[in-house]
């Protein structure tokens, strides 16, 4: 099968062929369909995370090896089965769960495998979607999606999972009365957008540097779009807030200026979800912490249960279609390029 790989961190991705797996035991053998290109896996072909004061997070300490197909964001059609691999229709198009643990761990027997401290998962410790093949290792890590276009489900794999997680946690009693601060007019930002519509919510002041992501959040139906390096950011963000300090925002960049601006708008008992990889060091006022009765929380992705309950409201018609730009899986590498450079407003998707 053809794939396209990290051979060596921040060099260019590089075609390889390399053998269909055959599905053995509960594996499941599909044909990629689409496969999202996400902003982690710039982090993913980095080699590491900025931890910030000179340390790095090596991806390689957390048990990433080299040659790696990337891709966690992905549809694809059955082509076969092992003979434990139940309940599947041959031909039908499915979505993976790509953020699969040991099985074995607390978190995992809790249903939590996101969080599982000796994870698999698919596009960054196992093959992923850059290919036009993957092997996934039991059919409850898929999710039929119908007659759905494959390329506007992908990337609810993680960009979708990881927004709607980052909802729950703030909690529906609060985005529904309260405007969400949400930074970041990524993929991201506009999944929050649609998400915090599609579940009753009362919408979103976004905050971007970027004039052109701002104006695209803007047309998504943003509430108020705020250039975050203004001086006086804060107090438009409570401006645009109805004049009161805001309830929650969600960090989709994780910058230091970023976690540090939401300590300025955010009201007592007001909570903070941090989810951006964005790295550094952040010198954060630790007693407004207390005083406020901040909760700073950290979100990664989310767990399978939050995927199926999303693709519900996704089959309901309750989340409009995902804007996508479409690109062949040959062009990976330029892909993944152009996401680096900031040139990508909405979703890259690669198709097959």
């Amino acid at each position: 099968m053809k794939c396209y790989c990290v051979v060596n961190f921040r060099e260019p991705l590089q075609e390889m062929d390399q053998p269909t797996p055959t599905p053995q035991g509960s594996q499941v053998l599909l044909k990629v369909r689409a496969a999202g290109v996400c902003h982690s896996d710039i982090h993913l072909w980095e080699g590491g995370y900025d931890l910030g004061q000179g340390r790095t997070l090596s991806l390689k300490d957390r048990g990433v090896s080299l040659p790696l197909t990337m891709g966690h964001e992905t549809v694809g059609t059955v082509v076969s089965a092992g003979p434990q691999a139940q309940g599947l229709a041959a031909d039908r198009n499915y979505l993976v769960y790509p953020w699969i643990g040991c099985g074995q761990c607390p978190p995992c027997l809790a249903g939590m495998e996101n969080h599982c401290s000796a994870p698999a998962c698919l596009g960054v410790h196992r093959a992923g979607g850059y290919a036009d093949h993957i092997l996934v290792p039991h059919p409850r890590y898929l999710i039929d999606i119908g007659d759905l276009d494959p390329a506007q489900i992908a990337p609810y794999a993680c960009s979708g999972l990881t927004t709607y997680s980052a909802l729950k946690k703030i909690g529906a009693d609060v985005y529904r009365s309260h405007p969400v601060v949400i930074f970041g007019a990524g993929g991201l930002g506009l999944m929050s957008l649609t998400l915090i519509k599609a579940l009753g919510g009362a919408g979103a002041i976004v905050v971007d540097i970027d004039p052109a992501k701002r104006q695209a959040a803007l047309e998504a139906g943003a509430l108020a779009v705020i250039d975050g390096a203004a001086p006086d950011a804060a107090q438009q963000i409570i401006k645009a807030a109805g004049g009161k300090p805001a309830q929650a925002a969600i960090d989709l960049v994780g910058a230091p200026a970023t976690t540090s601006l939401a300590f300025d708008f955010l009201t007592k008992g007001g909570k903070l979800i941090i989810v951006g990889l964005f790295g550094g060091a952040s010198s954060w006022p630790i007693a407004l912490i207390p005083m406020k009765a901040l909760s700073i929380v950290g979100s990664y992705v989310g767990n399978l249960t939050e995927l199926q309950e999303l693709m519900e409201l996704v089959r309901a018609g309750k989340v409009p279609p995902m804007p996508v730009h479409r690109h062949a899986l040959a062009e990976a590498d330029s892909v993944l390029a152009s996401l680096r450079a900031g040139k990508v407003v909405g979703r890259a998707v690669l198709t097959n």
